[in-house]
This record gives structure tokens, sequence and C-alpha cells, in this order.
């Protein structure tokens, strides 16, 4: 352990972490990124398969991101939202509005992913307050489903590990039965189906709809939850269904949009338009914290009135809209409209598919295999005629992860669930490094 690791160990707690691990595998101390790739203090290199956390869409160290934030930085680096605004606020708004579905036409700022969610949630309550629906105050959402952690967030979430020691202080919400592809209750494969899974949504909203207010969801793909991909139909069929019971739909895109998927909101693959979405994350290419929470104009048209008749949304951050991460957002969304980024992702879409298909899938402990965009995930079994999970204090993942290290890449397993989510400057040579290195370590943990 070198002197930096000593002093971090001393005076750091770090996130998601168990601080006792850092004892066997102290952390590793990033001095400079290149494009997939980051340099530790030490010199050793380690390619960045999941993005630092999903969001870093456009490599490390990009030029036209460092310049984006220098030109803005000597202009002006912060003025509160609250009765002031800016050029690069205005201009994010503009182009977020154009390039999200219908009906999103107004943008509420605030500072990471989950802050936003907390600003939909409230937004979606007070709604209904203002509307003369005051009964319409529960929050529904998917198992498997996690939106952040934060009180609002982490209560419209359903991943125990993060929320159950907390329960006692969440607010009471509706967990309702969602998809689970590889496991389906009807054999069917979401490639063809036709959400059957969905029943379980209907019968819920039959019994709820009078004290629903929205329903949040991660649109195609449940990240946090093992990148658990499912149908479109699926969003399809609930647009209709909170149309039918006046109940507003929540897109979270804080993980899988800007382009994951392969298009540019994972909600336009099933063709809707939510009520609000929230995007984080990759709206920045990973560099600064910003979110938005995109709302209709049904929405907003509620709260707009005098002052004295107190329908206003009384929530705010310090960094709402802050100039230099508006400015490095603007610049990501010219990236991807100048170099035609989506549109490239579809080759190296097809290359990660065939590279994890040649590599990974004749491994014995390959139960599943999924795939859309720029994301592939194996996950991993003790048997996989049964679909039988390894026993989670076993920590097969944590212990691959390990390995990978050592072999210079950084995965961070959900579980025994091993993802690929590289940023979209990558090559064909290093989507091969990769997945080639991602099975020398799966194989290191099972032959060992």
């Amino acid at each position: 352990m070198n002197n930096l690791q000593k002093k971090d160990l001393k005076y750091i707690w770090h996130p998601c972490s168990q601080m006792k691990d850092y004892e066997e595998l102290p952390p590793i101390v990033i001095e400079k990124g290149e494009g997939v790739f980051l340099y530790d203090t030490e010199g050793h290199s380690y390619l960045d398969a999941i993005s630092s956390w999903w969001a870093s869409l456009l490599g490390h160290n990009h030029k036209r991101i460092k310049g984006a934030i220098n030109k803005q930085i000597n202009k002006l680096e912060h003025i509160m939202m609250a009765n002031f605004s800016h050029k690069p606020a205005i201009e994010l708004a503009e182009k977020i509005v154009a390039k999200t579905p219908d009906r999103l036409e107004k943008v509420f700022f605030a500072s990471d992913g989950a802050s936003s969610v907390e600003v939909a949630l409230k937004l979606s309550f007070q709604y209904f307050q203002e509307v003369g629906k005051p009964q319409k105050t529960k929050f529904a959402s998917l198992s498997n489903s996690y939106h952040g952690d934060t009180l609002g967030a982490l209560a419209v979430s359903d991943l125990g590990i993060y929320r159950d020691v907390f329960n006692p202080i969440l607010c009471d919400t509706i967990q309702i039965e969602g998809p689970d592809c590889y496991r389906c209750k009807f054999g069917l494969n979401r490639e063809n189906c036709q959400a059957e899974c969905f029943k379980k949504l209907e019968e819920t909203f039959d019994e709820y709809h009078e004290k629903l207010a929205s329903i949040i969801v991660e649109p195609i793909v449940q990240g946090a939850g093992g990148m658990m991909i499912y149908s479109p139909v699926y969003l399809k069929k609930l647009r209709q269904l909170c149309d039918k019971y006046d109940v507003l739909l929540i897109d979270d895109e804080i993980a899988m949009g800007m382009g994951r998927t392969g298009k540019l909101f994972a909600c336009e693959h099933a063709g809707i338009s939510p009520d609000i979405m929230t995007i984080s994350k990759g709206i920045t290419a990973g560099t600064l914290p910003l979110s938005l929470t995109v709302i209709s104009d049904k929405i907003y048209d509620a709260f707009y009135d005098d002052y004295t008749k107190g329908r206003s949304f009384l929530h705010s951050h310090t960094y709402s809209g802050n100039p230099v991460a508006c400015a490095v957002a603007c610049e990501t969304l010219d990236i991807f409209e100048e170099e035609n980024i989506l549109e490239k992702n579809k080759e190296k879409s097809e290359i990660l598919k065939a590279k994890i298909e040649e590599y990974l899938l004749d491994l014995p402990q390959v139960g599943d295999f999924r795939h859309i965009g720029i994301l592939g995930a194996v996950e991993l079994v003790k048997n996989t005629k049964r679909k039988e999970p390894f026993n989670w204090k076993d920590r097969v993942g944590f212990k691959i992860y390990k390995n990978a290290l050592r072999n210079g890449l950084i995965l961070r397993p959900l579980g025994d669930i091993i993802y690929f989510m590289p940023a979209y400057v990558i090559n064909e040579e290093e989507i091969e490094f990769m997945v080639k290195t991602a099975r020398k370590s799966i194989k290191e943990y099972f032959e060992s």
C-alpha cells in the first residue's frame, strides 16, 4: 500500500463500499485518463469497461469537452437559477426539448440523477394537489428497479441491499412485479413476446389507480438490477394504462439515455412519450454533475398562477443549472450530432455482441446473455438448466472483478452479472481486449 492509499483510507469513506474490503484491495489512485483507458499513480493501465459508473460516454480527457469547460469558466462559473439565467442553460433547455419526445416542453435543473428523481416525484405529487385530486398521493415502481439513493428515490427502488436498512423511514410506495425475461414465468422470449407479464401491472392499477400519482420506470433496461432487458411492448402498454387512469409516467433515462441502448433515449424503442423524463450521467459525458427533469406543459400549467395562490414548486439546488456543466452538456449534444455518434455506435454494437458470443458464451457458468446498443451482459449461474444463482455470500462477481483489475480491466459486476458499458470511443481492438480479458478473469476464478 503506497502513501496516497494510506492517506485515502485515513480520511475518505468511499461510496457503495464495505470499507473493510480496502484492507485487502486498497483504492486504486487514478492519475490520468485517455479514451477508454485510466492510468494509476503506479503506472498501471486499465480499460474502463463501465464508463466510470455509466457516465463517461465520450471517453476520458476529451479535447472538445475540455475546451467547452475552459471557454465557459473564463466567462461565468456559477449563478443561482432563481430569478437569474444564462446562455448555456437556455441553449441546453432548447436543445433537450427539441430532442426529447413530444409533450416534454419544460426543463427543471438539478445536480445529479437521484436529485432529478426527487424533483420528478415531488412534481407528480404536487400536480394532483393542484388539479383537485388530493387523493392521488402514491408512487408506483417495478420490482428489481433502482432510481437512486436519496430517500425518495430509494423508496421507489427495489434492491434490498440498498434500501432494506432504511425501510422504516421510507415513504410507503407500491412495488409491482415487473418483467424478468431470463426467468420468464410464461416461457417466452423478450424479442417476440407481447409482454404477457404486464398483467400484474394492470391488476395493480385496477386496484390502486384512484390513489396513484405516478409510476417511475427504467425504460427497456433495468440497470443496477442486473442489466435486465425487456420488451418495448411493456412500455407501450404502460403508456396506454397511465392515460386510461390519469397516472403520470416518469421515464428514468439516467442510465440508459444518451445513446446507450442505440437510441438517444431508451423510451424511443417503444415510440412513447412520458409525462416526465429524468436525464443525468451521460448528458455531460461524465465530466460534471448535472441532471435535468423534463416535464410536459400539462404539468407546468398546473403550477402557473399568482404567487399568492400558493401553487409554486418551491424546490431548489444550489448548483442547479451550473453554467459550466450546462456548457459541457451543450457540447456533448453537439458532438453527438456532428460526429454522428448514434450511427457509428451501430457497428460497434454488433462488434460487442459478436465478441461476447465468441469469447464468453461457451463458458459453462453463463446462463443468460443480454445485449442492446453499447451494452452487453452475461449472468453467471451455479446451474444453467435450473437458472440457479450462486450464493451471494460467495461474492463470485467481486472475486472476478479483482482478477480483472490484475489483468488491466475495470469491471464492476452487479452481483454475478458481468456487464460491459464502455465509452462510445472504444474501437474493435479495445472491445476484443475487454471481452477476452473478462473471459480470462472469469476462468481464473472458476479454475482456482
